[in-house]
């Protein structure tokens, strides 16, 4: 798994330029907590879709911009999280026990066949 670091607001901008081009995933992550670690785990023993960028961000860290992040996609904060984000919406979250990489790569292939 290469995950990309979110960690400076302005990446945000950015990365909702990108979605325009690319589906992309961002992983929102506690330090802290045993499930998250769990999750994420999971994903980097998992094979991640060709071509699907992972954006990490350490929610202990980096909580206003978890927030920001909730708050431009208009979805719950949760930890773990996973979002999806294509054409600059958030068009697929998971959390918890909820995050596979199966369900992520299925999402994505949903994503690409939309015009």
């Amino acid at each position: 798994m290469n995950w990309l670091p979110l960690s400076k607001p302005e990446q945000l901008d950015s990365i909702v330029k990108d979605s325009f081009t690319s589906p992309l995933v961002l992983f929102k992550h506690s330090i802290r907590c045993s499930i998250s670690a769990m999750a994420k785990s999971r994903l980097e023993r998992s094979i991640a879709p060709e071509g699907l960028p992972f954006y990490y961000i350490d929610l202990i860290h980096y909580r206003p911009l978890s927030n920001a992040i909730a708050q431009r996609f208009g979805v719950q904060h949760e930890s773990p999280q996973v979002l999806l984000i294509s054409k600059g919406e958030c068009i697929y979250e998971e959390s918890h026990n909820g995050i596979d990489m199966d369900e992520i790569h299925e999402q994505y292939q949903l994503a690409l066949s939309k015009p």
